[in-house]
């Protein structure tokens, strides 16, 4: 058992480390949360089946998670582009997807639209653009591009922006603040597609029509809508 996990757990959870410690021990040896909840409440301190539960689930994500930021810190360093700030930031990420957002830009990515205008020679305008200068003509710098595989000026702006646009959505702090605007602000809205014959009556009837916030969003309506989506039943 991993004792710093135990000790977050146990301050997030406001459950002591001893009841956390038990509990797991508990579960590694095989008892159910019913049977543990029930029958071995002097090891537990009288936590309930959800406390339990949370226990197991929260303990399973935080050892996932250590683990990816070891695999992340290793497969970035092996490129010889670890930093001692990226470290940082990955060591204290405290969710999965803040992990892959730092990894995003070191990824092996498969052929994009701006890999294959860097592949032409057009990440060099690409950075001239970024660099904001007070004074610019970006045909003319653009011309400069020109070669067998870029044939035009329109060509050679066009794939500096897919450039541009690949590296502002791999940087993780944009990411974050788009991610945290959808969840504060998103609407979630689905309509019907198709209905099925063959389904009970009324099944996704509810959801025929339907939006709500993100931010408010239950699991159960959620497992709803993607299962009826992936049905054809809603878009």
């Amino acid at each position: 058992m991993n004792q710093e996990i135990i000790q977050k757990m146990a301050e997030e959870l406001s459950i002591q480390e001893q009841q956390i410690q038990n509990v797991l021990s508990l579960l590694e040896e095989g008892a159910t949360v019913p049977f543990i909840a029930r029958y071995r409440k002097e090891k537990t301190g009288g936590l309930n089946e959800e406390q339990i539960r949370e226990i197991s689930k929260v303990y399973e994500y935080q050892v996932n998670l250590q683990e990816r930021k070891d695999d992340v810190i290793r497969l970035i360093d092996e490129k010889g582009l670890l930093t001692e700030e990226l470290k940082h930031n990955i060591l204290n990420a405290s969710k999965l997807s803040e992990v892959e957002d730092f990894y995003r830009p070191f990824k092996e990515k498969k052929k994009t639209k701006a890999s294959i205008a860097k592949a032409k020679g057009l990440e060099p305008l690409a950075q001239s653009i970024l660099k904001l200068p007070r004074t610019f003509d970006l045909e003319k710098e653009a011309q400069k591009y020109l070669n067998e595989q870029v044939l035009t000026i329109e060509e050679a702006i066009h794939g500096a922006k897919d450039i541009i646009a690949e590296q502002i959505s791999d940087e993780p702090r944009y990411r974050k603040y788009t991610k945290d605007m959808i969840y504060k602000t998103g609407m979630i809205s689905s309509h019907v597609k198709k209905k099925n014959p063959d389904q009970e009556d009324g099944i996704y009837e509810m959801y025929y029509d339907y939006q709500e916030r993100v931010q408010y969003i239950a699991s159960h309506r959620i497992l709803a809508i993607n299962r009826a989506e992936k049905e054809g039943n809603l878009k």
